[in-house]
């Protein structure tokens, strides 16, 4: 026993090695995971009771579980055998790439860096680029809502700064899970978008594997009560307005809800800009009719720096108000039939959404100078009086003057060179009309007295 043993030295060090590769895995990791685990829950128990709606069980379920119990459903496993015949594949591989499409899907939600980052920096960021206005909000309709009930957030999409907006103005009722398309899946962007809660999509996929995994995750989270924010046209708008739903994730919250035992309400939120930081593009993406974006990750990095930079020189100026407003809720409990009809019920999501849109300066006068042509400032205050008249509830006006209101569109406008003052009438500028079209387009269902021709 106290024989002296000798080793080479490499086989000394191997040996210390794997000592202290077993030490951590079998000591020290479990109990630095158990320390954070702990220190989570109380961060999420003193969350819950300042929340409206606290944070679900299922929302704080290990990802890893997660992922187990959604490859392991009956109907996944039932899809991965037909992909399986289907593709001349063995079961094993098909199974695989179930779990890579679940492991994909399923976000890896932190409570620490949703509230204690993306709130702060969604708050900051919403502040720091826009002047935002949110109208008054119907509190005895959100009041209605039943407490146990799993709401889903239903939002027009105008701009990738919809997700920083509503995650802001949302922070005090929930955390919301985002569905998320293919630009968020980008290194690092991915990781950080999963540890907010939001799930990946793909929105143009036919596969039947994967539809039938993204359509039980969603039925999973919605039984789970977990809080939802989707954008039921299915992506941005390229021209300012509302597009038809495509109801996919309509259908799979709608069909994988149990009403009987928690409710699904769908919560319309109409959002509109005085300036979408991506308008450029997709106008182009609309002139060349294709759903192809000539811009990514690095040029919109680029352009963050360009901002941080004249915000630090104090050359930066917001780009005008943001707008958001809340429509009536839907109780799919109170509207059964619509939880059987998922095409009508998309269609009267968006009703309600439509009908909600704010009506800020920059929009109304784009489409007031396209419609009744050059005018001067009389004139223009005087059609801004009348839209208040009319839409009081919708219209965004600086101190409510109708007055103030037209001056301040006319300066946005006129600082990107998009109208001109001759004469003291004001008229759209050379090859300006693209422009002023799109953001026309956000209100003109709203005020049809100001038709634009097609």
């Amino acid at each position: 026993m106290t024989t002296q043993v000798t080793l080479p030295l490499w086989l000394f060090l191997l040996i210390l090695l794997f000592a202290a590769v077993t030490m951590a895995s079998h000591f020290l990791f479990p109990s630095v995971r158990w320390f954070f685990r702990r220190r989570a829950e109380k961060i999420v128990a003193r969350l819950n009771e300042r929340l409206e709606r606290p944070i679900q069980p299922f929302k704080l379920a290990r990802r890893y579980d997660l992922i187990q119990r959604l490859i392991y459903d009956p109907d996944v496993t039932e899809a991965v055998v037909t992909h399986a015949h289907e593709n001349n594949l063995r079961e094993d591989v098909a199974f695989e790439k179930a779990r890579d499409y679940a492991r994909e899907i399923v976000p890896a939600f932190s409570a620490s860096a949703y509230f204690g980052f993306a709130i702060r920096a969604s708050r900051w960021l919403s502040n720091a680029l826009y002047r935002v206005d949110v109208g008054d909000i119907d509190h005895d309709a959100i009041g209605a809502i039943d407490k146990d009930a799993t709401v889903i957030f239903v939002m027009n999409h105008r701009s990738n700064m919809d997700y920083v907006l509503v995650t802001y103005l949302a922070a005090r009722r929930s955390a919301l899970s985002y569905a998320v398309g293919e630009w968020a899946r980008v290194w690092p962007l991915s990781g950080l978008i999963r540890a907010m809660g939001a799930y990946f999509i793909r929105r143009k996929s036919r596969n039947a594997l994967y539809r039938k995994v993204l359509e039980k995750y969603v039925h999973m989270a919605t039984r789970g009560g977990v809080a939802q924010a989707i954008f039921p046209e299915g992506g941005l708008s390229l021209d300012g307005s509302v597009k038809p739903p495509k109801v996919g994730l309509v259908k799979y919250i709608a069909e994988g809800a149990d009403l009987r035992a928690r409710d699904v309400v769908f919560v319309p939120v109409a959002i509109n800009y005085d300036r979408v930081l991506e308008d450029t593009i997709l106008i182009d993406a609309d002139r060349r009719g294709e759903r192809r974006f000539r811009a990514g990750v690095l040029s919109a990095f680029r352009y963050a720096l360009v901002l941080f930079w004249n915000r630090l020189t104090g050359r930066f100026q917001r780009f005008g108000y943001t707008a958001v407003r809340f429509g009536l809720p839907l109780s799919l409990r109170a509207e059964e039939r619509l939880a059987r009809r998922p095409e009508a019920l998309g269609d009267e999501i968006l009703a309600r959404i439509e009908s909600a849109i704010p009506i800020p300066p920059v929009p109304l006068l784009s489409l007031i100078l396209l419609a009744r042509g050059p005018m001067d400032r009389s004139a223009l205050e005087a059609a801004f009086g009348a839209v208040k008249a009319t839409h009081a509830q919708a219209i965004v006006l600086p101190d409510g003057d109708p007055g103030k209101g037209a001056a301040y569109a006319i300066e946005r406008l006129r600082t990107r060179g998009l109208v001109t003052e001759t004469e003291g009438r004001i008229a759209p500028s050379e090859d300006a009309r693209p422009i002023l079209r799109y953001y026309a387009n956000s209100v003109r269902h709203l005020l049809p007295d100001f038709a634009l021709a097609e």
